[in-house]
């Protein structure tokens, strides 16, 4: 198993901290959101604090950015890191791209598999001295030797993409490396929807499905006692409870046998109520989708959820106290063994 653990980008001076803790907690991988402050930067600072550590970005805003100073930066990533950065794009929602960024929103889907197309491109130019991409949305037929970084003695980054409905993830299998699947992806969402549909989606474009990662976030409450498990158990709640809200994603709680929970959710959330939004994620919900264990058996209710499902696990809430934090990176060198 390849486990991250997936962080908020920090003050840039803190970095170098997050990435050696990360690394000798006994992690795979860290993994850089992106909020008020980019994930690339963080990578970069973290490439050089923990040499060998591997860094993705899980994911960073596409649109707002040309495809080639994405790919630039994703191509310098791969190479301070030898070869262990992975690019994760997403494209937001149309109120962020558009009144936050200041960019194109129309047709999201299609121009962000015109996107992956188009920095992938950029790589093949890289090494070669010739840009020839021509698709919908992203026209790039120019480059010359001073303005390219050059070949480097590492394979090209994966691209990957955050996906939730069907057409993005059959779009995933034709065009990424991996999908970024969503932190309330419980393992039935994952069944039904993403395996097939990636699947479907790497068919048709002759590809071969299980050369697309699946990388899949977990939601954690883990302790030997009521006590020590009860903070994090409320942290879940809320942070299913936000994702929850979200009118696209209403279909996989329905799915998952606990329909009308976006529909409830969302009318605390316009009076304000956010403790009234948390309660509406009950102990039913956490069970299915989150993974509450001791600290000793949470490996192997990981393996037990997930290994059929995946190699590639993100641990969405193990930051934070750092004597947790070691412990959290005890579990994931188990299973990386």
């Amino acid at each position: 198993m390849h486990i991250d653990a997936m962080t908020i980008p920090e003050p840039l001076g803190q970095v170098a901290d997050v990435a050696r803790q990360t690394q000798s907690a006994g992690f795979s991988g860290l993994l850089f959101t992106e909020t008020g402050r980019t994930a690339y930067l963080s990578a970069a600072v973290a490439s050089q604090a923990a040499p060998g550590l591997a860094l993705s970005t899980g994911v960073a805003v596409a649109f707002p950015r040309s495809p080639f100073v994405t790919a630039t930066t994703a191509w310098e990533l791969q190479q301070a890191t030898e070869g262990k950065f992975r690019l994760g794009l997403g494209t937001q929602v149309r109120r962020h791209v558009e009144r936050r960024y200041g960019s194109a929103f129309d047709r999201p889907g299609p121009r962000l598999r015109d996107y992956v197309l188009a920095v992938k491109a950029c790589f093949t130019a890289f090494r070669t001295g010739t840009l020839d991409h021509h698709g919908e949305f992203y026209e790039l037929d120019f480059i010359t030797a001073q303005w390219s970084p050059g070949p480097i003695d590492a394979p090209d980054p994966k691209v990957d993409i955050s996906a939730v409905n069907p057409w993005m993830l059959r779009m995933a299998g034709e065009v990424a490396d991996g999908v970024h699947v969503h932190p309330i992806g419980e393992p039935g969402y994952i069944t039904r929807h993403v395996l097939p549909r990636v699947a479907e989606g790497a068919v048709r474009a002759g590809r071969t499905p299980s050369d697309i990662v699946l990388i899949v976030p977990v939601m954690t409450i883990v302790g030997d006692n009521d006590e020590e498990r009860d903070t994090e158990r409320q942290a879940v709640r809320a942070s299913l409870a936000f994702y929850g809200s979200t009118p696209n994603y209403a279909f996989i709680w329905d799915e998952a046998g606990f329909e009308g929970t976006t529909a409830r959710i969302r009318e605390k959330q316009k009076a304000g109520d956010f403790a009234g939004m948390a309660a509406q994620i009950t102990d039913e919900h956490i069970a299915v989708f989150a993974t509450e264990s001791s600290w000793d058996g949470l490996a192997g209710a990981l393996a037990g959820k997930y290994a059929a499902i995946t190699d590639h696990l993100v641990f969405y809430n193990a930051r934070g106290d750092r004597e947790r934090f070691e412990r959290y990176g005890e579990v994931a060198r188990a299973m990386r063994r």
